[in-house]
């Protein structure tokens, strides 16, 4: 009985390391794709129904902000000098004296757009554009510190992306195959992913 406990528990060792490795290298992909601080957690209901209160968002680093579009979702600092993060749509693009874009956002929950918070935003108040959103995951943030927190949420990432991945696979070995009781006509590939315009 002894053996056979000792035979798992180098199986076991190298799981360990499988996994340890794993969110390494996949918090490293994360990180040099979408910059320093790629995951942000809604913490108010402007933009229910869109995003909820403790929904993560995965945020593309600055960088893009000549190609934002009214109805993109964003992730900015409060203009007005607060140190706050905002994440709102996109609700007009306008351009300032200067010639330099100016964005006015919205949440969607909200009735209208608020001076000094949702515009204007420039620039060097834009942090990111919304890619993804996972939801509900934020509630480990209240509970974990960092750094546990980041890798709990890059394994749970990676869980969706490899289940996709996966998803993906399936879809084209069975191609013209209905999944059972449907059409083979399903257009929600990425429910959680906030819609743009």
């Amino acid at each position: 009985m002894l053996d056979k406990d000792k035979s798992k528990l180098p199986v076991a060792i190298k799981d360990v390391l499988i996994i340890g490795v794993g969110v390494v290298v996949i918090w490293l992909v994360i990180w040099a794709s979408f910059g320093s601080n790629p995951f942000y957690v809604v913490s108010s209901g402007s933009m229910v129904p869109v995003l909820q209160i403790n929904d993560v968002l995965v945020v593309r680093d600055g960088g893009s902000w000549d190609d934002l579009r009214v109805g993109d979702i964003i992730v900015f600092n409060k203009p007005e000098g607060e140190d706050r993060v905002i994440v709102h749509r996109i609700a007009e693009i306008d351009v300032d004296s200067d010639g330099d874009r100016v964005i006015r956002t919205k949440g969607d929950a909200n009735p209208a757009s608020i001076p000094g918070t949702d515009f204007p935003i420039r620039e060097d108040d834009y942090i990111g554009k919304v890619i993804y959103v996972v939801p509900g995951v934020g509630v480990i943030t209240k509970i974990i510190s960092p750094p546990v927190n980041y890798i709990i949420i890059a394994i749970i990432l990676a869980i969706l992306f490899f289940n996709r991945l996966g998803k993906k696979d399936d879809n084209s070995s069975n191609k013209g195959a209905a999944p059972a009781g449907g059409t083979g006509n399903n257009n929600n590939n990425n429910p959680g992913q906030p819609p743009t315009t």
